[in-house]
């Protein structure tokens, strides 16, 4: 009698050790990053945000209680390789997954996730459709390119040059420069030059001798990682003495190291606040805004990592995911993921407040962006317009 009361006792806590055990277990959130391939520049960057967002939040208790895991996959930025990947995510029936992280991977992706799972990819350059289950990291390149285009006509910067790759993120940007140089506030700019070049070309000398004999007073060379390295050699090789501005694509402290021996005098960029000190202690942003940006500077700080563009464009996505399993909990629909990003409309980061309603599928419009120089001697970039990229008072 005595043993079987001992059997009996004992029954609740074996049948609690699996239930404990699970809540243990961290949550996986699914990635596809490029972590190999000419993306990997900004593919990196991106996972060490994660990393950084992993421990953060699993040293505060976790969500609910319960750790989470960033589960990354490479798809070395192959477009192919991430429909792939992508198609292994949506069979584990997941409500939402993170990346990939440029123009050409995410595009690949979005007819995939029509019905669901919710996919939050790193590139401004996507343009998911409205209303879909697909969102894109930042601002997008059309509101970028918007900001440089009124920072030029203030700056009296009328004469416009344009070279762009023929790839997906080339693409882009040329039809988004076309909208922006056309709205009727731009009439006074005027598209002086327009070349192309292969991303795989390793020189742009005819294209660069075209642009200087076109008299521009500003260039816009709109490529990423080693064809935009490209870009500005040629331009140096050239004799090109004009402001350069690029994508925020390149906006990184390793690409400035790189690409050192052949910088522009005058090298710009679309950004936002939390890629320059001026975001964290100026008076570009609001206090809220500014505080995130300072505990964002300050995690990284922890860890002996300067940010630049790459961790930016992750950390908002991820806290935003997050904060939706927080709200929904770990049993939550696709459905209900999209409805929850979809009623944000004063959601913080460290990119500005989101509001979904006015800019669906992003939460961020132009007035998110500004334009900011890249200072070699600070090795840093500063603000040289405000939001939305009128130009700062001298």
């Amino acid at each position: 009698m005595l043993k079987r009361l001992l059997v009996l006792a004992l029954i609740p806590m074996f049948v609690l050790i699996p239930l404990a055990s699970r809540a243990a277990d961290p949550y996986v959130i699914n990635v596809i990053l490029p972590l190999t391939g000419p993306a990997s520049f900004i593919g990196s960057e991106e996972g060490q945000a994660l990393a950084v967002v992993e421990e953060t939040v699993n040293k505060s208790g976790g969500i609910r209680g319960r750790p989470i895991h960033f589960s990354i996959v490479d798809d070395q930025s192959n477009p192919q390789v991430t429909v792939q990947l992508t198609n292994g995510i949506i069979a584990k029936k997941v409500p939402f997954f993170l990346g990939s992280s440029f123009t050409a991977t995410c595009n690949a992706q979005l007819p995939l996730v029509k019905d669901g799972p919710v996919m939050y990819c790193f590139s401004p350059g996507a343009h998911p459709a409205e209303g879909s289950f697909a969102y894109s990291s930042s601002v997008s390149t059309k509101d970028e390119l918007a900001v440089l285009a009124r920072y030029f006509r203030e700056r009296g910067l009328r004469k416009v040059a344009v070279i762009t790759s023929t790839d997906a993120t080339g693409q882009d940007a040329e039809r988004n420069i076309d909208a922006a140089f056309s709205a009727p506030e731009n009439q006074v700019e005027q598209i002086v030059a327009r070349e192309h070049f292969n991303p795989s070309d390793v020189s742009v000398s005819a294209q660069m001798a075209h642009i200087k004999a076109s008299d521009a007073q500003v260039l816009i060379a709109w490529s990423t990682g080693p064809a935009g390295g490209t870009l500005l050699r040629g331009a140096t090789e050239a004799g090109l003495d004009v402001p350069i501005a690029t994508t925020d694509g390149n906006l990184t402290y390793a690409q400035m190291k790189q690409y050192a021996a052949f910088l522009p005098k005058e090298m710009l960029f679309p950004a936002k606040p939390c890629n320059t000190p001026d975001g964290a202690t100026g008076n570009l942003v609001p206090p809220a805004i500014r505080q995130k940006i300072g505990a964002y500077l300050d995690a990284f700080k922890a860890k002996g990592i300067k940010p630049d563009n790459g961790q930016s464009l992750a950390w908002d996505p991820a806290f935003l995911m997050l904060d939706a399993l927080r709200s929904l909990g770990f049993d939550a629909t696709p459905a209900q993921v999209k409805q929850f990003i979809d009623s944000l409309n004063r959601w913080t980061g460290i990119d500005g407040q989101y509001n979904f309603h006015e800019s669906p599928q992003r939460g961020l419009g132009a007035q998110a962006a500004l334009v900011v120089r890249w200072e070699p001697g600070k090795e840093t970039w500063v603000a040289v317009s405000k939001l939305g990229g009128a130009l700062l008072s001298r």
